[in-house]
């Protein structure tokens, strides 16, 4: 291998755990540049059928992945993007990583997924629970419940509810439907603290998740009281989440020779405290300062900002001290299907020749605001904000026999757009200004929709000037972890980037699209907040159909969705 810069350079590692894939950045200490990267697929990709070899079959709403894929991850793409950016591994002083959230598996007291104990293998709930794994919605509603009728003070700080998709929904399914994996798990970790362990053996809890995920607050985890009323077997939870907590940009260790083998990196060198994928890309897109929204907008999209003070904003996803950032309070909110909506329709409901995403936008892209004459709800994959309700469904208002594909296809882009402005509005509301927009991943490179942002919100648009947000904020993770910077807001503003304002909101547009988002107002309030229950009333349907379907023939079964 080449020495690029010169034998004083140092560099830095940011692996990006995605749904699909894991991404590895090479990324220079000094100015940020990114000089090598590689992507390796999950060989299972997401779980959602049937589990691998056994083939046992899995209920509606479970999504499920191999830890294993994780680690291939840091065997395959690590020392690729090494490679790729030809520098020598010796000058590399740290590596960070980050995941998707919440992403969370049962293990053994060492760290040993419950999937990998052989005799367990077979059971689905053994395996990594993904984020978009949605069956724990009836457990979520009963810590919901509980905790309002007991007056938890946390709840508030989650808008109010708690998502189905957080540790706490997901441990208590697991009590409830399994007790003996319960029981054997002695250790329920965040994906992004499990990676870590592998990567310096050292379990560490990163705050971020622990706040935002894990229902941490005020220096605590909910009382032994609460749990006992939820269940009386569900009391030592806590115990099996609790672990060494560690800050944003901190140091979790140092990469073991094991992982040094894996990756070809050095042993020894700085492993930074895990952390979730949308909260990395802040430091990466320069918008730590109090007010830059960042909304990462990928198969899901997920909105965090930083705020000066203490706000509770009804329907976000959690409020956390130094969630994002030391001595702010970061915010999160989101969208549990953007992408993959999108890629819904092309895969599943377009017809050939216009089957492309490309094509799609080109044509929907000539149609003046309101021309198509539809409006939709945003909540094919449920709703996270601000109703956090993932037994929501998809809706489609204004279909004729005039409606065609790219009508269709621009509505889906625009409903999440209204989604969005949804959110930015709460925070506003709530006191938690957001005076600008910066969007981050792999949908920024349909322009149509980002126009479409810019009119929706009324806001001007920035783009991070990275296409790795992620990975590029876990390398600057990295290089605070291993002491190149005193702290992450000196890291960010030399190795983040973000091009602002790219898209401008037009006048006419902007009010073309106020007319339409108060018809999606009008069916977003109906249908999520009490008008009419139809969509759950249909999951419960699906769901029992299933259900007996699987009893009468189990190995046919396939589930969709």
């Amino acid at each position: 291998m080449s020495d690029v810069d010169g034998s004083g350079t140092r560099y830095v590692v940011g692996v990006d755990y995605g749904t699909l894939s894991g991404r590895a950045l090479v990324v220079r200490v000094s100015d940020g540049a990114e000089l090598g990267t590689a992507v390796h697929e999950y060989r299972h990709g997401v779980i959602e059928s049937t589990l691998p070899r056994g083939g046992t079959p899995l209920p509606a709403d479970w999504a499920l992945q191999d830890p294993e894929d994780y680690r291939e991850v840091l065997r395959h793409a690590v020392p690729a993007a090494v490679a790729d950016a030809g520098v020598d591994p010796a000058q590399i002083v740290g590596i960070g990583v980050d995941f998707t959230a919440c992403t969370v598996l049962p293990t053994l007291a060492d760290g040993t997924p419950l999937c990998e104990v052989p005799e367990l293998r077979n059971r689905p709930h053994s395996w990594v629970k993904l984020w978009k794994h949605h069956a724990a919605q009836p457990y979520a509603d009963r810590i919901n419940a509980l905790a309002h009728e007991r007056g938890e003070p946390w709840i508030g700080r989650y808008g109010g509810k708690i998502s189905a998709e957080w540790q706490f929904a997901k441990g208590l399914q697991l009590l409830d439907e399994a007790p003996d994996l319960y029981r054997r798990a002695e250790r329920f970790v965040e994906a992004a603290d499990w990676i870590v362990w592998q990567l310096c053996g050292v379990e560490t809890r990163n705050i971020c998740t622990a706040g935002y995920k894990g229902i941490r607050q005020d220096g605590r985890y909910p009382s032994t009281d609460f749990l006992a009323a939820l269940h009386p077997g569900f009391t030592d939870f806590v115990a099996k989440l609790d672990g060494p907590l560690r800050a944003m940009g901190e140091r979790a260790g140092t990469l073991t020779a094991e992982a040094a083998a894996w990756t070809g990196l050095p042993a020894g060198i700085a492993v930074a405290v895990g952390n979730v994928d949308a909260h990395v890309t802040a430091a990466a897109a320069q918008a730590l300062a109090p007010g830059r929204l960042v909304a990462i907008m990928g198969t899901s999209t997920c909105h965090v900002v930083n705020g000066s003070q203490l706000a509770e904003v009804p329907g976000m996803c959690g409020v956390v001290d130094g969630g994002i950032s030391p001595d702010l309070w970061g915010y999160e909110a989101g969208q549990s299907g953007v992408g993959d909506i999108f890629g819904w329709y092309v895969k599943h409901a377009a017809p050939a020749g216009v089957d492309s995403h490309e094509r799609l936008t080109e044509l929907a892209a000539a149609q003046p605001v309101g021309a198509h004459g539809l409006i939709a709800l945003d909540w094919w994959n449920g709703n996270r904000s601000l109703l956090v309700n993932h037994d929501l469904s998809g809706l489609i208002v204004g279909l004729t026999l005039a409606t065609r594909p790219p009508d269709i296809y621009r509505a889906l882009l625009e409903s999440t757009a209204y989604g969005t402005r949804m959110i930015v509005e709460a925070f506003a509301e709530a006191g938690v200004p957001v005076t600008e927009l910066i969007v981050a991943g792999g949908l920024t490179t349909n322009r149509l929709l980002m126009q479409i942002y810019a009119d929706v919100t009324n806001r001007p648009l920035g783009i991070i000037g990275s296409a790795q947000g992620p990975a590029l904020g876990s390398a600057i993770h990295a290089a605070v972890a291993a002491g190149e910077y005193s702290d992450i807001y000196q890291a960010s503003e030399v190795m983040g980037r973000v091009d602002r304002d790219v898209y401008r909101p037009d006048p006419d547009r902007v009010r073309a699209y106020d007319a339409l988002y108060a018809e999606y107002r009008t069916l977003h309030d109906h249908f999520g907040r009490g008008g009419d229950d139809v969509m759950s009333r249909l999951r419960t349907i699906r769901n029992n159909a299933l259900a007996d379907a699987a009893a009468q023939e189990p190995a046919a079964l396939e589930v969709v969705g």
